[in-house]
């Protein structure tokens, strides 16, 4: 197995500093942290690369707040120099990784969005389904779609997710114990009540997101190579299985969830984690996948209602609602929403 042992020096490389200020401040030139932070910015990315050349780097404190949108999620937010080394770490170690990495393990990697992962599910649906539809007959009239979905949802992954196992796992790939030095410096930088925790990871930290796929590699594996599922697809801690045989889903269902238990010290949410008739719609990466058709999250569809009404509200400029609307619009046309678009427009 190939390794790598000196990486820490191009980590905090003047080029590379550099590149990583660049992706960090990307689509935020205007905000406040941004313009100070360029006010020195010869002094700024200087003292980022002494701190890590001298080995005394130490993360500012997160700053956390709450975001409903839809759903309440904490979100810790670290100081924007901090935010620059994130950026240096995984441009020097994700093209390490990224390549063991399954064809289908999706979000946050290139070319791996949402799109990919919708385009996907359909082919897969189609091979499951023998490409066609069973005609039940006295049954409504309706159309059955043959096979079935592993529909998971990993419990509280970014909570639980253990430190040490992280560590272990990039230790299979990284050698130089001053890149390791520097994720545990990453890693133990959370808002926890009590002081320091062994599990664990910031939402919204570019690593948190690299990580996370990095730890249920692990699980991508024992599903494609031990379980030998054809149609398996994740994205981040959302994983979907298809198959004709609802009997083998529900037995991969408990393998799976013995493997994450003993082997990465988390669990599937119960409540979350169905086999689904393929027929009724798979809730799947924002929408609805029925056969023929996909509809948006109703959900979705609210969120961008109570945008308008913060517009309406005073609560945030045309300009910023614009802005938003776009990108919904983007997203939603990947559904079958045209009287919806053409409603919120």
């Amino acid at each position: 197995m190939k390794t790598h042992k000196l990486l820490y020096n191009q980590i905090f490389s003047i080029n590379n500093l550099i590149a990583a200020y660049q992706n960090a401040r990307k689509d935020k030139t205007r905000k406040d942290y941004v313009v100070e932070f360029e006010r020195n910015f010869d002094k700024n990315i200087r003292q980022l690369r002494n701190e890590l050349k001298d080995e005394n780097y130490y993360p500012r404190p997160l700053k956390t707040f709450i975001l409903r949108d839809p759903k309440t999620r904490k979100i810790n937010k670290s100081d924007f120099r901090d935010r620059v080394i994130h950026h240096a770490l995984v441009n020097i170690i994700e093209p390490i990784f990224d390549k063991t990495f399954i064809h289908d393990s999706c979000a946050n990697r290139k070319g791996r969005g949402n799109l990919f992962v919708i385009k996907r599910f359909d082919k897969f649906k189609r091979k499951v389904s023998g490409n066609g539809l069973i005609t039940r007959n006295g049954f409504n009239n309706n159309n059955f779609v043959r096979g079935y979905c592993l529909k998971a949802d990993i419990k509280h992954y970014f909570q639980e997710v253990d430190h040490n196992i992280l560590i272990n796992i990039l230790k299979r790939k990284i050698k130089d114990n001053k890149v390791i030095w520097l994720i545990n410096k990453i890693l133990k930088n959370i808002s926890v009540e009590g002081g320091e925790t062994e599990k664990g990871m910031p939402l919204g930290n570019l690593t948190s997101q690299f990580f996370a796929n990095v730890y249920l590699n692990e699980l991508d594996y024992f599903v494609k190579h031990n379980l030998k599922a054809k149609y398996y697809l994740r994205y981040v801690d959302d994983f979907v299985i298809l198959h004709q045989s609802k009997e083998q889903l529900e037995i991969w269902k408990d393998k799976i969830n013995y493997f994450l238990n003993n082997n990465l010290r988390l669990e599937l949410h119960q409540e979350k984690s169905k086999i689904i008739s393929l027929s009724r719609g798979i809730d799947f990466v924002g929408f609805r996948n029925f056969y023929y058709f996909r509809l948006l999250r109703k959900r979705n569809i609210k969120n961008m209602k109570s945008k308008i009404n913060l517009y309406k509200e005073n609560k945030i400029s045309k300009v910023k609602l614009f802005e938003i609307y776009q990108g919904w619009r983007a997203y939603a046309k990947w559904a079958d929403t045209l009287k919806v678009r053409e409603y919120i427009l």
